[in-house]
């Protein structure tokens, strides 16, 4: 049996190389409908005689992945055993697999996100299915899915339901990312990380993903993990003998039953920082289709957060949340007692002085919806009625706070949480060190997530500039932007354009502020304008750790943010985006010394086109925000 399923495999092989180009005999190939990414999948014997799977990619025929191996540890035995099965003594799980069947597919089309950073988006991509068995064991089937996508290729594993019921247990996952010599990547150690970008060596820990990476001199790589979300979180680490070399590296265990399939493991392809920005939905066809179709009750908006928790502040609040156009405001930790008790009931406010119903009342009668912060403890022991009680007391969202994350048990235990909030009719923000990969698409009432070294811990300018091309690949981020808190280590110009720059359908602005920190700055009117889901997006130019600039269309009006690093810049704005031979009016806010008021913000306008370009005179760790509306 065993040589009739290697000569098939051979054949299979040899046949789907003979339609791919540039393949050796035994090799199996998918290309991008671009035709730039090619992946190659073979066997090869290692060491010990025993198979192992490898794969490689390159972009534009040079190689950005260099042989690497495709790895899964399994140890099923004590299922194995309790089953009367035959144990599998393989010293490596993938050792004997025989390859029995390679399929390609082709798919196209284009979907409608509920909230996102452009109206539709396009889900094409070449997909090479390879089947496989383990030679002496035909209960244990699995497949190896590739998709090849112009903006990256994609990868996972996949098994299907096992006929004698054994269930599986997922110890480590061992797929390599081999990489050329002199590759440096944005490494950052836990999802709320300062970033550094270091060499494949001497790292000080492993780093997170999404991992930016620049190959070859020029080439842009992410490396990111998509629908995570039964399974255990995939760091990377670097390879203890191999250089140049990434290694997945799982939390824990993942204790599974079949049918199942691995998270994605994908891979970004770009030629310059700005264009793999511009491909952050990537992640997001890699995740199923909403399961909340329709579902009106999400609605995107800006959000502050009620510093003072009273009901004399909460109005305040909800008065100035009205006058500036913002949709939301958020009571944070402790309005029900110690966030970090047992003892403590999130269906009780436990500060004096703080009237509730009467808070979310008024609120609505000013057109602001009300969040509430519930800490993993009140999640974990009220979850299952929580989200209900909150819907009859017409809370719209709930902000999940310092969630354990990593773990098999509690990725599972979120997805269920944010399911149970969507079965209410509520929407979710998670934060502390979780990050997305991707769910949104699936369960849109997943407004935004932290993950992020936002303003909570007050990074540099050279840190934002950083974030659009890394974390923001993983989808949107509660950054919590601030404007009047003396803490901040940028310009306040700068502070305003990064609504436009970072993407999140709930943003938080105003973090650390109170309502009489503000004085009506004419500068206001950008964020009091803005939306927070888009038609277009596009970041037009830009790189980590120096200066981005983006643009984002809702309608007909266009808003423009540019940062730069703690360095003074000199930047061109071209509005070459802007409909040909239309006219517009732009408003300018930038950093002037010369402003009358304590922000330092000047106003400026003037009449543009397509062939415009508007500098920028950007101050170290400056910015400039820009609104561009048609001429009626």
């Amino acid at each position: 049996m065993k040589s009739i399923l290697l000569f098939i495999a051979a054949l299979l092989l040899q046949g789907a190389a003979a339609a791919q180009v540039n393949e050796q005999p035994g090799q199996a190939s998918v290309a991008s409908p671009d035709k730039n990414l090619n992946f190659v999948f073979y066997q090869k014997a290692n060491a010990a005689g025993k198979r192992e799977l490898y794969y490689r990619v390159t972009y534009k025929h040079k190689t950005i992945i260099l042989d690497s191996l495709l790895d899964l540890q399994l140890d099923n035995h004590l299922s194995e055993s309790a089953m009367a099965l035959k144990v599998d003594k393989q010293a490596k799980w993938f050792d004997n697999l025989a390859v029995t069947g390679i399929r390609h597919a082709a798919h196209d089309s284009t979907w409608t996100p509920q909230t996102g950073e452009r109206a539709a988006i396009r889900d094409h991509y070449n997909q090479m299915t390879v089947n496989m068995v383990k030679d002496d064991n035909p209960i244990y089937p699995l497949s190896l899915e590739v998709r090849a996508y112009n903006e990256g290729v994609a990868f996972r594993f996949a098994f299907p339901e096992n006929e004698k019921g054994t269930y599986y247990r997922v110890v480590q996952e061992n797929t390599e990312f081999a990489f050329p010599v002199e590759t440096k990547a944005w490494f950052h150690g836990w999802a709320q990380a300062p970033y550094q970008l270091l060499p494949l060596a001497n790292w000080p820990d492993e780093s997170e993903r999404p991992l930016t990476l620049e190959v070859l001199g020029r080439i842009h790589v992410a490396l990111l993990e998509a629908n995570m979300v039964d399974y255990s979180r995939t760091k990377f680490r670097l390879h203890k003998t191999k250089p140049n070399t990434l290694v997945t590296s799982m939390h824990d265990p993942a204790d599974l039953i079949s049918p199942f399939a691995t998270p994605w493991r994908g891979i970004m392809v770009a030629e310059t920082a700005g264009a793999l920005a511009d491909n952050s939905h990537f992640i997001l066809n890699l995740n199923p289709p909403s399961a909340l179709p329709g579902a009106d009750w999400i609605k995107p908006g800006k959000i502050m957060r009620v510093m003072t928790q009273t009901t004399a502040s909460a109005k305040a609040n909800i008065d100035f949340a009205a006058k500036r156009k913002l949709q939301y405001i958020l009571f944070d930790w402790k309005w029900y007692g110690p966030a970090f008790s047992f003892d403590s009931d999130a269906t009780r406010v436990a500060i004096p002085d703080f009237d509730l119903p009467e808070i979310i009342r008024y609120a609505a009668g000013k057109g602001v919806g009300v969040w509430l912060y519930v800490n993993q403890q009140a999640l974990l022991a009220q979850g299952d009625t929580l989200f209900r009680t909150y819907k009859q007391w017409g809370v719209k969202g709930v902000k999940f706070g310092f969630v354990q994350v990593g773990s098999h048990r509690w990725t599972t235990w979120l997805e269920k949480a944010v399911r149970q909030a969507a079965d209410a009719g509520l929407m979710v923000n998670i934060h502390d060190d979780w990050r997305p990969t991707g769910e949104q698409r699936t369960w849109p009432n997943l407004m935004t997530s932290e993950g992020i070294r936002g303003n909570e811990e007050i990074p540099d300018a050279t840190h934002n500039t950083v974030l659009p091309f890394t974390r923001f690949l993983a989808g949107a981020a509660d950054y919590t932007i601030c404007y009047y808190d003396p803490r901040i280590k940028t310009t306040h110009a700068h502070q305003l354009a990064l609504a436009a720059i970072y993407y999140s359908p709930l943003q938080t602005l105003y973090w650390y502020d109170k309502p009489e920190m503000s004085a009506d700055e004419p500068e206001l009117a950008f964020w009091d304008r803005i939306p927070t889901t888009w038609d277009d997006s596009k970041l037009l130019q830009g790189a980590p750790g120096q200066f981005v600039s983006t643009a984002r269309r809702k309608g007909q009006d266009w808003f423009v943010g540019t940062i730069t690093n703690n360095s003074a810049r000199k930047a061109s704005v071209k509005l070459d985006f802007l409909e040909p031979g239309r006219h517009y009016t732009a408003t300018i806010y930038a950093d002037d010394a010369a402003a009358p008021t304590k922000t330092k913000v000047g106003v400026s306008k003037r009449r543009v086109n397509a062939d415009s370009v508007i500098e920028a005179e950007l101050l170290p760790s400056g910015g400039q925000a820009i609104w561009l509306t048609p001429e009626s």
